[in-house]
């Protein structure tokens, strides 16, 4: 691999924390600390994306690679560091936050001028680690290395996984926070990103009113990931919270499309370049409810729902306004775009239901079918991803109770068959309303609705073989998560099975997950 490309700007640019020192403090006026990997004896390989190794300019992994893939005995030109961040968790300012379990190797461009960074998590203690231990264990690596690669495949803005390892540790976790701490095998992954940048960086500048670096941090992130931002001065910070707006509502209409649940989304989980980052008690869809959770800390509020999403996001946007309120010094516009959001996110959001519907466009009526159709989903315990795939494959000659029946929870008694049927009817109808083709139309929903989606029963089941020496499953839904619009394997394209309902990791989760 080519280590030696790896270079860290960010931090020559920036104020830091050079002391290397990883107890655990403030660093107040800082925007990171260097910081040494822990270093492991015996790491083990479990998973390289060699496609994303040669796309991002690392090129192919040799045996002598896996020191690099867990932070081990690091070349000189890799300087490691932690970024400093603060955020608003739950509602609530946390202050200080940064990078706990990550740990920055810096960022490599490729032979086309892409730069990548290239981030650890899991290799131990930094500043900001907050009383842990900054490692992780198997089971989170998993689902973060299988997730941000799926989300990928399915056409979702998102951080990306390189590698997946052992660390060669055991691990204390107190899984459901319960006061049953349990050995887990350690583990590190690899991930990559543009940029890690979150909302929480810009909080923090402002927080401590270092407005000179938050300046200078607006400046650099325009400059290096928003090209398409060419005026100056003030115009330029508009332009660019209005740019954050959008990507994030665009994000949030791509969570809703394939059934994903963020879980905890704080400000300081908050991409600035509106990517999906920090897979933690995330799931997707099973059966459709708009206030599901799959993160027990965020019950019994629910603040982070499924439903929830686009208003928490517009929150959190606010809270971005806020720390941006220094520099860009034009409240109207600051509240003006925020309002904006809320109308531009509902039609996009309803633009993206119409192409999972096979709608040629957007109708006033469609409003009110959209409303009858989440009731009837939740009503009949639909599972999200499976509806629309038996909704492509409806034909007028079939039984509506058989092809239904296993996509639904719950029994599919006469009156929910009723309910169901006179839906299909109204769909019909306003299909014949199209001024496309049907086959045109059944394109734009093979196109817009996953086959397959990485339920949280199947990381579950492949993390237990994991950890029992076996990668068979590992490699399959690899494959599988490669191929999202096709069904390569029918057996992945199932409901739950009731045995999962109450398993922890396969419903619900803690944010140690």
């Amino acid at each position: 691999m080519n280590i030696e490309r790896i270079q860290q700007p960010f931090i020559k640019i920036f104020p830091g924390d050079t002391s290397n020192n990883p107890m655990q403090r403030n660093t107040p006026k800082v925007l990171f600390s260097t910081v040494k990997p822990a270093g492991f004896e015996k790491p083990q390989l479990i998973a390289f994306n060699e496609a994303l190794s040669e796309e991002i300019g690392l090129g192919r992994y040799e045996e002598k690679d896996i020191d690099f893939l867990v932070g081990n005995h690091l070349p000189e030109n890799v300087q490691t560091y932690a970024t400093a961040y603060a955020g608003h968790q739950f509602g609530n300012w946390a202050g200080q936050l940064g990078d706990g379990r990550a740990i920055l190797a810096g960022e490599i461009t490729n032979n086309s001028g892409k730069r990548t960074e290239i981030q650890w998590k899991g290799a131990g203690a930094t500043p900001y680690s907050r009383h842990a231990d900054g490692r992780a264990v198997l089971r989170s690596s998993v689902r973060e290395y299988l997730m941000s690669e799926a989300m990928f495949h399915l056409g979702v803005p998102t951080t990306r996984a390189l590698s997946l390892a052992f660390t060669g540790e055991e691990v204390v976790r107190d899984i459901m926070y319960n006061g049953n701490p349990q050995l887990e095998k350690g583990a590190v992954v690899i991930r990559t990103a543009e940029s890690f940048l979150r909302f929480g960086h810009f909080e923090l500048m402002s927080a401590q009113r270092e407005y000179n670096t938050l300046e200078e941090l607006l400046d650099f992130t325009i400059e290096n990931y928003f090209p398409e931002i060419t005026s100056t001065d003030t115009q330029k910070y508009k332009d660019f919270f209005e740019n954050v707006c959008t990507r994030t509502a665009n994000l949030m209409v791509e969570w809703f499309r394939v059934g994903f649940v963020h879980g905890v989304m704080n400000t300081d989980n908050m991409s600035i370049l509106g990517l999906t980052i920090d897979y933690g008690p995330y799931s997707m869809m099973d059966e459709y409810d708009l206030n599901f959770t799959p993160n027990t800390t965020d019950l019994p509020g629910r603040r982070y729902a499924f439903g929830k999403q686009g208003q928490i996001s517009q929150w959190n946007l606010w809270q971005l306004a806020n720390a941006l309120h220094s520099i860009i010094k034009d409240e109207k516009f600051l509240e003006d775009t925020l309002n904006r959001y809320g109308n531009y996110f509902w039609e996009a959001h309803d633009k993206m239901l119409c192409r999972k519907f096979g709608f040629d466009e957007l109708k006033k009526e469609d409003e009110d079918f959209f409303t009858n159709w989440q009731g009837l989903m939740q009503e009949l315990q639909f599972d999200y991803t499976l509806f629309f795939n038996q909704l492509e494959k409806l034909t007028s000659n079939m039984d509506i109770k058989e092809h239904f029946s296993n996509a639904s929870y719950t029994f599919l008694n006469e009156e929910n068959i009723s309910k169901l049927k006179n839906f299909i009817e109204n769909y019909e109808t306003r299909l014949k309303s199209n001024t496309i083709s049907r086959e045109e139309s059944l394109k734009m929903m093979e196109r817009s609705n996953p086959k397959f989606t990485l339920r949280n029963y199947l990381l579950y089941e492949c993390i237990e073989e994991i950890e029992n020496g076996k990668t068979e499953m590992l490699e399959k839904l690899t494959k599988a998560l490669e191929n999202p619009y096709k069904e390569l394997f029918p057996d992945f394209s199932t409901k739950r099975p009731s045995g999962y309902d109450d398993t922890a990791g396969c419903s619900t989760l803690s944010c140690s997950s």
